[in-house]
């Protein structure tokens, strides 16, 4: 452990006031000394922000001061140096992007599957197992005989189901996952409006998963992406390729996965 903390959130909830959160947000998270990116939209808030364990604990404690956010949803980590260049509190239509109007996480939901669990679920025959994230994520490491829907934004992921549906009839079975747990909710849900009845996700994602299951038990193959400088991590969570990897002569990440992150 090391004296950056950074912190990954998400909480689903009806926020019509969103745009008037942004200032007093702003700059609770300035006075904290914490950098990163929030996002905020009708739909709940979502974000990353890296600093000292008492600034995070400033920023998180003013999210959950509202009732509406006091269920939000934290995951942890640490590193040597904060992996972020400034601190952005952006408003958005949407706190991840699937372009699917009426999908609300808040009403239904795949159910959730605890990482201790998960090595038995996707290992049936029966489950079809789906990455949810994009094709450059996918490239760093994915769970073993798991399908990619390759795509290089997650509002491409609704177009690759319904081809798939006209392909093939649909699985009894369906079980998902992302980094942190926050494309599930909406890739459930859709899935959910568009008739399938039992779908699975990875509860808290791939980096609870990574956590909680001890490597040798592990159908991780590879590293985690992570959308900041450290680039991804590996199963014990230290980073393995940006700047705060500890071997300074690491490859440089490849500028086309560059680029599709930035999106």
């Amino acid at each position: 452990m090391t004296d950056t903390r950074i912190s990954a959130f998400y909480h689903f909830a009806s926020l019509p006031d969103f745009e008037a959160l942004r200032q007093p947000l702003l700059e609770t998270a300035e006075a904290a000394g914490v950098r990163g990116s929030i996002l905020l939209a009708s739909e709940g808030v979502n974000g990353t922000i890296a600093g000292t364990e008492a600034g995070i604990a400033q920023v998180l404690a003013w999210l959950r001061s509202d009732p509406r956010l006091s269920d939000l949803r934290e995951k942890a980590s640490w590193a040597e140096r904060i992996p972020f260049a400034r601190l952005k509190v952006r408003l958005k239509r949407e706190i991840v992007s699937l372009g699917v109007a009426g999908i609300d996480p808040t009403r239904q939901v795949g159910s959730y599957v605890a990482p201790q669990d998960w090595n038995a679920l996707i290992s049936d025959p029966d489950v079809l197992v789906i990455d949810t994230r994009n094709d450059y994520e996918v490239a760093f490491g994915t769970f073993e005989g798991a399908s990619s829907p390759d795509t290089r934004s997650f509002r491409a992921f609704p177009d690759w189901l319904r081809q798939q549906r006209e392909e093939a009839s649909a699985p009894r079975k369906v079980a998902m996952f992302c980094t942190g747990g926050i494309r599930c909710e909406k890739a459930t849900a859709l899935l959910l409006s568009e008739g399938f009845e039992e779908v699975y996700h990875l509860d808290g994602g791939i980096l609870n998963y990574l956590e909680k299951v001890p490597q040798e038990e592990s159908l991780w193959r590879g590293d985690c992406f992570v959308f900041d400088e450290r680039i991804a991590v590996d199963h014990t969570l230290r980073p393995t390729w940006g700047r705060n990897a500890p071997d300074e002569a690491l490859p440089v990440l490849p500028r086309d996965i560059a680029d599709a992150a930035k999106d």
